[in-house]
């Protein structure tokens, strides 16, 4: 039977590329000088890169808005939205939207825009550099109910970046809670910070655990690696190794993309 991941990526283990949108107003490294006229071209370009290079879907995150806050101001999500409304004549594969770290604006935003799917962190509470991080499931998707979203797939990711996990308990038993309690349409899991490498034991623990709920590897994914990663998972979503020389804070390289998604049809090609 078909999954939402097929019925929205049409691919088998799809692969997700990032677009990273430089710092809005309201956050500390907003160029007021440059304006979102300068965030649009340089969105608009990487854009084009990513899809040129055959990316099989696109997340765009607010993610140079460092440091980032756990319940955001509206004018994240909203100059979101503005820049969002003027790619949207340019995107044409399945994208998503995440608002960093605040899962309601990400809803909301999705609804705004036709987003396919969010990214968040929906579930537990950390330790976190960004101080003391709690969250509220109930609410959130009480929230995504009365606006009629169901149709926004919600991608939990389950091991948060530069935080950890204050529950005590070991990683299958917390996949295993997710699931069965919070009904996830998806679970990411990641490195440390964004490009750092994802452990295979740990992916492999999520996957085993999980049943039916597709599992994302969410950083840390290089050309080198892809098909091992993809072995385990069901899909990835990639940012930093499509910077060029894979730093984080460059733009994209279309040849970096392309590399990748060389080797991720590769090894899907052997999956018959």
């Amino acid at each position: 039977m078909p999954t939402w991941l097929d019925e929205t990526f049409s691919v088998t283990k799809p692969v997700i590329g990032m677009l990273h949108l430089l710092a809005l107003p309201g956050d500390p490294g907003y160029d007021h000088g440059a304006g979102i006229a300068a965030i649009v071209e340089r969105a608009a370009r990487e854009l084009d890169d990513l899809q040129a290079g055959g990316v099989d879907g696109v997340l765009i995150s607010n993610e140079f808005s460092l440091p980032y806050l756990t319940a955001t101001e509206p004018i994240t999500a909203i100059s979101m939205a503005r820049v969002i409304g003027e790619l949207l004549p340019r995107i044409s594969v399945p994208f998503g939207v995440n608002v960093l770290w605040d899962g309601r604006a990400s809803i909301d935003l999705a609804m705004a825009t036709g987003a396919s799917f969010v990214r968040e962190i929906f579930t537990g509470v950390y330790a976190s550099d960004f101080g003391l991080w709690d969250t509220n499931v109930g609410e959130v998707a009480r929230h995504r109910a009365r606006l009629g979203a169901a149709g926004v797939k919600l991608l939990f990711n389950i091991v948060p970046e530069s935080a950890v996990y204050l529950g005590g308990r070991e990683l299958e038993s917390i996949t295993r809670s997710t699931v069965f309690a919070t009904l996830p349409d998806g679970i990411c899991v990641s490195g440390l910070t964004a490009g750092a490498p994802t452990d295979l034991q740990s992916l492999t623990i999520v996957k085993g655990a999980a049943g039916e709920v597709p599992v994302f590897v969410n950083t840390g994914v290089k050309a080198a690696n892809v098909a091992d990663q993809l072995a385990v998972a069901d899909g990835a979503i990639v940012g930093t190794y499509f910077k060029q020389d894979g730093v984080f804070v460059n733009p994209v390289d279309r040849s970096r993309v392309e590399e990748l998604m060389g080797a991720a049809r590769a090894y899907r090609e052997t999956l018959g």
